[in-house]
């Protein structure tokens, strides 16, 4: 019994203010973004508890005053909770020594109390007006001059707003991109702007790995399988780490009726969305359903005119102004999704600012080259480093690596295309020459490249040159989908090919996007023979 009462004074004492400590010059209150090693002596802190840690030795609370967020560390002995009257959502004011503990600053607590209610709501109105300030955007100029562009700018500052306030009310980030050159290139943007930015709120390197997650996603938008993981972990966070629901961002997908269970389901759990997307779809489902969504169709603009990559990398300049080695990207990112083809004016501008960074057009196809590799082989994975590498994270080593690699994959380009043409298939049908693969039937099983969709790509612009054709359909076939190329002289479009086989063929269930002349839709495998007869029914009446 005497030691637990002396155990109770000791903790009593511990939090009565030590004025001895602090005798020779009065505490001044600092705000967090200015707290560094430099600061002499105590200094106070007012801000909200966003978490609390018990460790085996002190309790760290995670302090924020909306400049940022620091450690505060209390002990009254190894793994006991100091101050537990004070819990996650308390506002405090905080009198601490500022030190550093393994590479990072934190504040040692020398006296704490409880704001009271009034201070407590003060606080919080004075928090919110300081957070929407901060979170304010200052446009730039985008890197090039651009119709589509200037009418996507409102949408641009929203966005950028909402993921900047993110930041500071310390939500988690997922960044969630197809799988694919142009898809990488949209996340590794982001990646580059916010990474800075969550390591600055929160004064740690180690941050971006607790509050940041990018993800390729490998079918052509956001299936309800990685929404149900995104949630499951983020859910998971939330119980152990008192983590708060991501914002997530949806890139190169997430504008099409497939991604609405998916980002619907995410939204009933407390997870916000953005899409930027440039992908065309029949009905805008998705906008009433995100904070803000980023696609030209949406301003009544081609999609085919600008690729994700070079939207996100216009995107992450909004985010940060100070964001680093992503010039180069837009003009990778569209070479990468063929916008030379549609839009050779602006590409030709963002050649010309990534030659100004050492990029030459050859050396841009090469990476895009080996980001598509990489993808089919790592998949699900995030798998940061590598991908800083192939960008240019350092630059000798990522030339290094492409000059490796890129060689060996032009190598598998060359066997997948000589495979390909020695089963494909022309037929006439009008003024259109269809051509059609079996992909199963064709190529080696799973981890071959290149994957379906580059190899139908490889195979229908190898036709069109070899033959001189100009009116072209390429399909490649599968037991439940089918990859298509198109001429532009074909008068073909995906989407409405995807209408015709529902409304002639409502039993396959198909379902698919992409853009007008490429994209790849799914069917029930028991349609398949009637799925590829309506294809030929559908040019047919297309080309009369």
């Amino acid at each position: 019994m005497k030691d637990k009462k002396n155990k109770g004074k000791q903790n009593n004492n511990f939090r009565k203010p030590v004025t001895k400590s602090f005798s020779r010059s009065e505490p001044k209150k600092v705000s967090i973004e200015n707290v560094d090693l430099n600061s002499k002596g105590d200094v106070i802190i007012i801000g909200i508890i966003n978490r609390i840690v018990q460790t085996g030795g002190p309790t760290v609370f995670v302090v924020s005053d909306g400049t940022g967020n620091l450690s505060l560390k209390g002990f009254i002995g190894p793994g006991l909770r100091a101050y537990p009257d004070i819990v996650e959502g308390d506002s405090i004011n905080a009198v601490v020594s500022i030190g550093e503990f393994q590479g990072e600053i934190e504040g040692e607590i020398k006296f704490v109390k409880k704001l009271n209610d009034y201070e407590h709501k003060e606080f919080l109105r004075e928090l919110k007006i300081l957070e929407k300030e901060r979170a304010k955007v200052t446009p730039p100029e985008f890197l090039v001059k651009s119709q589509i562009l200037e009418k996507l700018r409102s949408r641009f500052i929203e966005a950028a707003t909402q993921v900047r306030l993110a930041i500071i009310q310390d939500r988690p980030i997922i960044v969630r991109h197809h799988n694919d050159a142009d898809g990488y290139s949209s996340g590794f943007s982001l990646e580059r702007a916010i990474l800075p930015l969550i390591v600055k709120q929160h004064s740690s390197v180690k941050a971006p790995w607790e509050f940041f997650l990018r993800a390729p996603s490998q079918a052509p938008f956001y299936e309800i399988d990685d929404s149900i993981r995104d949630m499951a972990n983020s859910l998971r966070n939330v119980a152990k780490f008192s983590n708060k629901m991501p914002l997530i961002i949806i890139a190169d997908n997430g504008s099409s009726l497939e991604d609405l269970m998916a980002i619907k389901q995410g939204k009933v759990h407390g997870a916000d969305f953005i899409v930027v997307d440039h992908h065309g779809f029949n009905k805008d489902v998705i906008s009433e359903e995100v904070l803000v969504h980023i696609n030209p169709f949406l301003v009544g603009e081609d999609g085919a005119h600008f690729s994700a990559g070079m939207l996100c990398s216009e995107f992450a300049r909004f985010i940060n102004p100070n964001v680093e080695n992503i010039a180069q990207i837009p003009a990778m990112a569209g070479f990468a999704d063929r916008i030379d083809l549609g839009n050779p004016k602006v590409m030709s501008e963002y050649l010309k600012i990534a030659e100004k960074e050492g990029y030459s057009k050859e050396l841009l196809s090469d990476i895009a080259l080996v980001i598509d590799y990489v993808s089919s082989k790592v998949r699900f994975m995030e798998v940061r480093e590598y991908i800083e590498v192939l960008f240019g994270e350092p630059r000798a080593r990522q030339k290094e690596l492409v000059s490796l690699m890129a060689p060996y994959i032009r190598d598998l380009d060359r066997k997948g295309l000589e495979i390909g043409k020695s089963n494909a298939k022309q037929e006439k049908i009008g003024k259109v020459t269809i051509q059609t693969i079996e992909i199963e039937q064709t190529f080696p099983g799973f981890g071959f490249f290149p994957k379906p969709g580059r190899a139908v790509g490889l195979i229908h612009d190898d036709y069109q040159t070899e033959k001189k054709v100009t009116s072209l359909v390429t399909a490649g076939i599968m037991n439940t989908a089918i990859t298509l190329r198109a001429t532009d002289e074909a008068n073909f479009s995906v989407h409405e090919f995807i209408n015709f086989l529902n409304k002639k063929l409502p039993e396959a269930f198909t379902n698919g996007g992409g853009h007008k002349n490429a994209g790849s839709i799914n069917f029930l495998p028991y349609k398949k023979n009637e799925v590829v007869s309506l294809l030929k029914d559908f040019i047919k009446g297309r080309s009369l």
